[in-house]
Formats: C-alpha cells, structure tokens, sequence
C-alpha cells in the first residue's frame, strides 16, 4: 500500500435557526438536490419542513426510509435517481 495522509475536517452546527445557516453553506452552489433520510422523526419535528423551505426554488428528490447500512437495492435507486436527474449533492 502506498503512503498517504487522510484528513476529514468536519463542521457541526448546533442551536437554534442551525439549518438555515448550515443549508445555505451547503447549497450555495447546488441547484439539484437528493434529500436522503430515514423514517419518521425528520418530519415529526418539524425539520423537514425547515429544511424544505430553505431549498425552496431548487429541484430537490427525495429518497426516504434509509436505515443504517441500508440494503445494496436502496443504495441502488439513490444512484440512479443522481445520474437520471443531475444531483450536486446529497443532503442526508
């Protein structure tokens, strides 16, 4: 194996009004978004509907019911909806 040096900055956003100021770093250059999420909490607090009206104007698909180490089909039709409608970013 070769030598190489791995680095993941990551930065997390907390508190209030966070989803805002996170998405509008996120789809500052994207127009096409796959919202990738998993059961029912995203909408049963109400961040779905945050998040839904910040990408308001964008062409945003959704694929829903993803779980933790999801099924290789599902994987599958994330992929195929990203090539069939020109995804620039997975928000999940």
């Amino acid at each position: 194996m070769n030598n190489f040096i791995f680095q993941n900055s990551t930065k997390v956003y907390f508190g209030k009004g966070c989803v805002k100021e996170y998405l509008t770093c996120l789809t500052k250059n994207a127009q096409t978004i796959l919202l990738a999420y998993g059961g029912g909490s995203i909408k049963r607090t109400g961040v779905y509907d945050q998040v839904m009206a910040q990408l308001a104007g964008m062409q945003v698909w959704e694929l829903g019911g993803v779980q933790p180490n999801p099924r290789l089909s599902l994987v599958r039709e994330g992929i195929r909806l990203c090539h069939e409608h020109d995804i620039q970013l997975v928000l999940a």
